[in-house]
């Protein structure tokens, strides 16, 4: 299963990395040094996020378009999107 969610990317204080908010995913947040680690922590996070959901017997939340949903550009932030192959991080993580 792959899916897609929108995914807010806001630097952290200069030279500190950035932090990913997935706001489908209720407390779906992580941080990371460069913008290639940020985007891998941030579809680990959700990943993990989506397979526990799985594992529990919940039906993942359906994803927002990406064109509704808008990072705090005051903030410096930005709108993205997530790629998740959910089956490969579950044969890799999942119970």
């Amino acid at each position: 299963m792959k899916l897609s969610y929108p995914v807010c990317i806001y630097p952290n204080t200069p030279n500190q990395g950035f932090t990913a908010v997935v706001p489908d995913l209720p407390g779906c947040v992580t941080c990371g040094d460069t913008m290639q680690e940020i985007f891998e922590m941030a579809v680990d996070a959700a990943s993990g996020w989506i397979l526990t959901e799985l594992e529990d017997g919940n039906t993942p939340p359906i994803p927002s378009e990406v064109s509704t949903v808008h990072a705090d550009e005051y903030s410096g932030g930005f709108t993205s999107t997530l790629i998740l192959d959910i089956d490969a991080y579950a044969e890799k993580y999942g119970e």
